[in-house]
């Protein structure tokens, strides 16, 4: 039986309770077994990586980011990858996006987001809490950064059509994938959780067997499936865990939690 050697986890939805927080004291006595197991702690989120930080300030220069769902991939504080959305393909999406009227854009560079000031002031309120840096632009023209994904926010409704609609005029150039209520990421193809682990386990030598990933969204399933052990949350939509081999106890629970405490004393499925 091969040990675990890798623990990669989504955030929201997952690691966080619904309250946007995480048993601080009991993660990092079990981070502290974790290293003395020779186990790697990898937080692999569509998120901002300057938002993802905040959340591990002890640790934050020993631990890796698979940050903005692969787009941009941080070990110990140094950059191991980032994808760059070619300067056309950021013009062809934007003027597509400006013709769906409920979705509000969020694009996500390296330096900052960015977001037009003329949206709601509910996602003004929303927006910072996912992305640290944060710019409040008109256009979204002559932005001068590397950008790795967008982040749309439209009602809940509207996902599916609008995932389906983007997939028929922008599927060549990006992916969209759900990340969770009202909200749409579109990512490079290819660049995603999954491949962002890869180069993590390239540069550490773990075969994906060793590997426990945790998820609940869209975003997951490639990582999910790749993992050895991929959990869907208890409270995961229905495709995850159709995708995922093993169950975690919900996200309000310290379900991820709750299964590290079985990979560090090797129980089942561990054993």
């Amino acid at each position: 039986m091969m040990s675990v050697k890798l623990i990669a986890v989504d955030m929201d939805g997952t690691f966080l309770s619904d309250e946007k927080r995480y048993n601080r004291a009991r993660f990092l006595a079990q981070y502290q077994h974790m290293k003395a197991q020779g186990i790697r702690f990898v937080v692999a989120s569509g998120n901002q990586y300057w938002q993802l930080i905040s959340f591990f300030p002890d640790i934050v220069a020993e631990i890796a980011f698979v940050a903005e769902n692969g787009g941009w991939v941080v070990d110990a504080g140094e950059e191991v990858f980032n994808c760059a959305l070619p300067h056309d393909h950021f013009r062809t999406v934007v003027d597509f996006l400006h013709t769906l009227p409920e979705v509000e854009i969020i694009a996500c560079g390296k330096r900052s987001a960015y977001t037009l000031n003329r949206y709601d002031d509910a996602l003004k309120a929303m927006a910072p809490l996912y992305y640290h840096r944060l710019e409040l632009v008109d256009t979204f023209d002559n932005l001068d950064d590397t950008f790795l994904k967008f982040g749309l926010n439209l009602p809940d409704r509207l996902v599916p059509d609008v995932q389906a609609a983007l997939h028929e005029a922008l599927g060549d150039v990006m992916t969209a994938v759900t990340t969770g209520h009202g909200n749409i990421d579109l990512i490079m193809p290819g660049i995603h959780k999954a491949n962002g682990l890869r180069l993590l386990q390239q540069r550490w030598g773990i075969h994906d067997a060793e590997v426990v990933a945790f998820g609940d969204s869209g975003n997951d399933l490639e990582m999910l499936r790749q993992a050895g052990f991929g959990f869907a949350m208890a409270n995961a939509a229905a495709p995850v865990k159709a995708a995922a081999g093993y169950r975690a106890p919900h996200n309000n629970e310290e379900g991820v939690l709750e299964v590290i405490d079985k990979i560090l004393k090797r129980e089942t499925p561990f054993a």
